[in-house]
């Protein structure tokens, strides 16, 4: 693309129809198009027939990804992409009362970029593997959520009727659980259940973390005296919620496992060495699952959500995406640093449990973590400078293609301040 494009747009995405304002050397151009296969494509070759070449057109849009985005970037056409939060500041410049409408929004995304084009994120066009890792990571966030209300419900009925039960394990969900509740669903039928059923079970789905004998003799606890009837009807909503439970305990292992597959896949064979003594180039994957801290879900929401800020090796894009950067607003003689609240929740959630799981295993995570806490910083706030400084050394490895080495690490840490 040129350096100072000649044609801007900016689209007003919906889910029925587009509104694109178009701004080249007359006054704007408004049009609408239809969601559809027909609709985009006459958006697309409109656009491509304002210019010589479609690397001369430059569109702005809120969202950085759909059909309307992906046709366009098919094309050549360069793509914008903005926060809502900003676009919202530009739309003041048109109207300080608040009106806001679609040609409006249209016109505010093509004025924005033709005169603010560094506020907008340029958007390149993804490897296959990392759109489909992104989707696989996504749907392992859904179904774990969905887990978790299943078993709230699960709980919240054992604890009607039933709540000797919930003694013997804290996740309601489990499979192995949930075939020890089906043996015995009221306290009426712990009589009939013996030691031997529930070794079976027990057995059968590896469970050592509780006997046998253990778990039966919480079963047989004096029940509670309920209404007639509660029993039967929680029974009947735990059967329901259950039989949810196992479906969705049965796809969360399917993601897992997809997860795994991809993460391998980008992690790829190392490159052999070319050089004697030269370290082989290794992949962002594998250099990232080298980093202490670093499971199959933080490595997969990593590499899927900050894909390009990790391509570009960009330490400053990756603290302001995952919320590590904090927010300093000064004002004459008040100066406050609160934390950073725009930002990728998924990556936030991720970076929270890379540094927490870091803080127990890598001996320099845990002493910056020490010394956070010292100077009186919360426990979210000493994880987030856990989580910085974990950053800045993936940044780095990522730089030099190497892949963690706690003993260099070590080593670095012991190693004399020189004078």
């Amino acid at each position: 693309m040129q350096e100072k494009p000649g044609v801007f747009a900016g689209i007003d995405w919906a889910s029925v129809e587009h509104q694109v304002c178009l701004m080249g050397g007359g006054p704007p151009v408004q049009r609408t198009f239809a969601h559809d296969a027909l609709g985009i494509g006459a958006l697309v070759d409109w656009l491509v027939g304002q210019a010589d070449h479609p690397q001369d057109i430059a569109v702005a849009i809120e969202t950085p990804h759909g059909p309307v985005v992906e046709a366009l970037m098919d094309r050549g056409i360069a793509v914008f992409a903005i926060n809502p939060k900003q676009l919202d500041r530009f739309r003041d410049r048109f109207s300080p009362a608040g009106a806001k409408d679609d040609r409006r929004d249209a016109l505010v995304l093509a004025s924005a970029l033709r005169t603010d084009r560094h506020c907008f994120r340029r958007l390149v066009p993804l490897d296959p593997l990392v759109v489909e890792l992104r989707e696989w990571s996504r749907m392992a966030e859904e179904l774990k959520e969905e887990r978790t209300r299943l078993a709230n419900r699960i709980r919240q009925q054992l604890w009607r009727y039933y709540p000797q039960a919930l003694e013997i394990t804290d996740d309601a969900a489990a499979d192995w659980f949930l075939d020890l509740w089906a043996l015995a669903p009221t306290p009426a039928d712990v009589a009939r259940l013996t030691e031997k059923k529930i070794a079976r079970v027990l057995t059968t789905r590896r469970i050592r973390r509780i006997a046998a004998a253990d778990a039966l003799a919480l079963l047989q606890q004096p029940a509670l005296t309920v209404a007639p009837g509660t029993a039967t009807a929680a029974k009947a909503h735990i059967a329901t919620a259950a039989e949810r439970a196992r479906l969705v305990n049965r796809q969360l292992k399917e993601v897992i496992r997809r997860l795994d597959a991809l993460v391998d896949q980008l992690a790829g064979p190392d490159v052999p060495e070319t050089d004697p003594g030269q370290p082989s180039e290794q992949r962002d994957a594998a250099i990232l699952r080298s980093l202490p801290g670093v499971g199959r879900i933080v490595a997969a929401t990593l590499l899927a959500e900050a894909h390009q800020a990790l391509q570009s090796r960009d330490y400053r894009a990756l603290r302001t995406l995952t919320g590590v950067a904090p927010v300093t607003k000064r004002s004459g003689k008040s100066r406050r640093v609160e934390m950073r609240q725009a930002c990728s929740q998924r990556l936030r959630t991720a970076v929270y449990h890379w540094a927490r799981v870091a803080t127990q295993h890598d001996p320099r995570s845990r002493a910056r973590y020490a010394t956070l806490r010292a100077r009186g910083c919360s426990h979210g706030r000493a994880l987030r400078g856990v989580a910085d400084r974990l950053l800045a050394v993936a940044c780095a490895m990522l730089k030099t293609k190497t892949t963690f080495d706690p003993l260099r690490a070590g080593a670095v840490a012991a190693a004399p301040e020189s004078p």
